[in-house]
């Protein structure tokens, strides 16, 4: 169990990337996850991830190439099967990865729509299928209730999962972790939105987006709260660098120099450095040649 563990640290995302805990972790990095993947070595069964990842495309162009998934997500998606195809020389029944796509449970507080989502939602789907990746499979907001408009979904998650928002203001007022995660995903938000509303001062789009950064906050803890919930024995993973010693482990799903950024916000580039992850105006800066396959 310690060495899948420390195969799984090879690829993580902190909070803090110049932590000692990243080279060499300590006791406290195993401490959170341990005794869950002790149960599947001991039943002989694979080692089950969960990770919030795959939303959809931002609606940022100078970001990415349009709404559906690319090489970036390709990749991705080829790296996941990888890995858990590699842990399987530490433990003989390997791995397997749930993906739970949260795009409609942020939709219309990011940009996009619900048929946007489900269009990317669908062409993810058709990628795991065409690389015949059987280690993966997705949990979206459409397996977590009866069949309903997106609009009331969102409603009940919000009613049985989330909390008020003057909670999480105060965790971001006196959490140091709170607050980098907060900076974090105001930083995308107000990207996007600056590009997508350029009649609007920068001053007034930073303090919308404040608030649309609370409410993805406040919508993701709901629907990490319900993943809990349908997946208790799970180790979860996370597309956010995560503190060293918290309960969830954060994620890299492909190279990159920019410690948040995911395939759903930039683009594939090849480099020097091999493919790595950069922003579409990044590419286009460095003289880059778009090529379709």
């Amino acid at each position: 169990a310690r060495n899948l563990l420390r195969f799984t640290f090879r690829h993580r995302r902190l909070l803090d990337p110049a932590s000692a805990c990243l080279q060499e972790p300590c006791e406290w990095c195993y401490a959170p996850h341990l005794a869950r993947v002790q149960r599947f070595v001991e039943r002989q069964e694979p080692i089950h991830f969960v990770i919030l990842a795959f939303p959809s495309k931002s609606p940022n162009t100078t970001k990415v190439l349009g709404p559906l998934p690319d090489l970036a997500e390709w990749t991705a998606l080829e790296f996941l099967q990888s890995f858990c195809d590699q842990l399987s020389y530490y433990h003989p029944p390997g791995a397997r990865i749930t993906i739970c796509s949260d795009g409609h449970v942020f939709a219309e507080a990011v940009g996009i729509t619900d048929e946007e989502a489900t269009a990317y939602h669908a062409e993810m789907e058709a990628i795991v299928a065409a690389q015949g990746a059987g280690s993966i499979d997705f949990f979206a907001l459409i397996d977590a209730f009866d069949p309903m408009p997106y609009p009331g979904m969102r409603e009940l998650l919000e009613t049985q999962y989330a909390e008020q928002v003057d909670l999480i203001r105060k965790r971001v007022a006196e959490d140091a972790n709170a607050r980098q995660l907060f900076n974090g995903i105001h930083r995308f938000l107000f990207e996007d939105r600056t590009a997508m509303r350029p009649e609007l001062s920068r001053n007034r789009v930073r303090e919308d987006t404040k608030q649309l950064a609370y409410t993805v906050i406040r919508r993701s803890n709901a629907w990490s709260r319900l993943v809990e919930e349908r997946f208790p024995a799970a180790v979860r993973l996370s597309i956010h660098p995560q503190p060293e010693h918290g309960e969830k482990l954060g994620f890299h799903l492909l190279k990159t120099r920019d410690n948040w950024l995911t395939p759903w916000h930039g683009v594939a580039l090849e480099s020097s450095d091999g493919l790595i992850l950069v922003k579409r105006f990044q590419a286009e800066q460095a003289k880059a040649r778009l090529v379709w396959r």
